[in-house]
């Protein structure tokens, strides 16, 4: 008989092999005192290797379900990103592109403006092209060697890139999280804006002037800018930001730009087969990437199987009193499934239904219910390290990807911009299904 207590120790089995690779990894770091201790991908091994020991099934069909999860479209479409980006970034910096790039950026801003000026390009730049890859895939290089140039600290520098990337994955209108959450909510993407913004400006903001504050002390820094460098070779990185502003698709943006460099890498001299040389060595340098992608996925996909997902749904909307309840209820939800996909639109589209009918039920107007799916989904995906934003960008500043958590500013003010508006706010309760028969029903008597 599938009782209760039954139905919630399936529930908190198949939701283990995530508090395995958590406490894995980050209990042997903390120990350690070094987040380079254990190493990443064996950490998802083993947290794999539980989540096949404890589905159901035959052994083949417990690897199918795996290798159909890490096969899926969106996750070979990261890889394809993963590898023009590491053939890109590596072909522009054996050229000069980097340093003429960064060269110019030292010599143009002060350095009390180069920590706030990456942030507010990160903000820009993903608002404008609707995504958090795109942006780090197009600062993130940049962001390593304007840290180093100016005496910052790499792991700094790529939570400042992630947060602005965050910023406009959540806000942007042909952000893939925007359609998502108003699509699921039924409401208008202009007023999901509108009440997203009175959230996340609050965040930026705040964000903003910590940045302002800790750049003071870089007032004393001299520019240690790449003298010699001609400031054509920034040409390649132009291109990018460009392509990226004009909303083009960031595979195309990668390949426009390696084609770019490699054009420039033939006008400064380089044989056709040394710059292939370059761009393996950068794909190669992808490989634990793409492993440590592949591997989360395949697990996410036997927490789902195994009903993890499903149990979490239950437990978290089983108990909600009030419109603040449910509210909170809902952030808790979306951020949740988020921690166990490790992708925010996917968590969008898995709870948007049932958010519905939370805010149906309770009287939470769409916009707000879009702008909390939204909001909490991005805050859980920046903090995450196994996140593809994380990995891309810890991958391509050749750090940890929990070296940046300690720096990530951004998101933890947005956490307590959400909980203030749903502990302070004095939004209209609106009408329920239940409101209007009420209604209708006194008409007609």
């Amino acid at each position: 008989m599938d009782t209760e207590i039954t139905r919630r120790r399936r529930g908190l089995l198949g939701l283990s092999p995530v508090a395995v690779f958590l406490l894995l990894y980050v209990a042997v770091s903390v120990a350690a005192g070094d987040f380079y201790a254990m190493p990443f991908a064996v950490a998802l091994l083993v947290a794999s290797v539980w989540a096949v020991i404890i589905s159901r099934g035959t052994l083949a069909e417990r690897l199918e379900v795996f290798s159909r999860a890490a096969g899926h479209a969106n996750i070979i479409y990261m890889i394809w990103v993963f590898i023009l980006a590491g053939a890109f970034a590596a072909l522009a910096k054996e050229i000069g592109a980097v340093d003429a790039t960064v060269d110019l950026t030292l010599r143009l801003l002060p350095p009390q403006l180069l920590v706030p000026g990456m942030f507010v390009a990160a903000c820009f730049i993903s608002l404008a092209v609707g995504t958090s890859v795109g942006t780090v895939v197009a600062l993130a290089p940049l962001a390593v060697e304007i840290a180093r140039g100016a005496g910052v600290g790499v792991p700094f520098m790529t939570a400042v890139v992630l947060g602005g990337a965050f910023f406009g994955d959540n806000l942007s209108f042909i952000s893939d999280t925007t359609i998502a959450a108003t699509r699921s909510q039924g409401c208008d993407m202009a007023d999901k804006f509108k009440a997203n913004i009175a959230i996340v400006l609050p965040a930026a903001l705040v964000t903003l002037g910590i940045y302002v504050a800790m750049s003071y002390g870089l007032a004393t820094q001299t520019h240690n800018a790449v003298g010699g460098v001609s400031a054509w070779l920034a040409v390649p990185y132009a291109v990018v930001v460009a392509m990226a502003l004009l909303r083009f698709n960031v595979t195309l943006v990668l390949a426009t730009g390696t084609l770019t460099a490699f054009v420039m890498g033939l006008w400064q001299g380089f044989g056709p087969l040394q710059l292939c040389g370059f761009m393996g060595g950068g794909i190669d340098g992808m490989g634990g990437l793409i492993v440590i992608t592949l591997m989360s996925a395949g697990m996410l996909g036997l927490v789902k199987a195994c009903g993890g997902i499903e149990w979490l749904l239950g437990a978290l909307t089983r108990h909600i009193g009030g419109i603040r309840g449910a509210e909170a209820c809902v952030a808790l939800l979306v951020g949740l499934v988020n921690l166990c996909t490790a992708n925010n639109t996917v968590a969008i589209i898995t709870v948007g239904s049932l958010t519905r009918e939370i805010g149906g039920k309770y009287g939470i107007a769409p916009r707000t219910c879009a702008s909390l799916l939204d909001t909490c989904s991005c805050v859980v995906q920046c903090l995450i390290p196994y996140g593809a934003q994380t990995l891309l960008a810890a991958s391509l500043a050749g750090i940890s990807p929990a070296a940046p958590f300690p720096y990530l500013y951004y998101p933890w003010a947005l956490t307590v911009c959400v909980a203030a508006a749903i502990i302070f706010s004095r939004r209209r309760r609106t009408p329920t299904t239940a409101d209007n028969r009420r209604k209708n029903a006194e008409k007609v008597s």
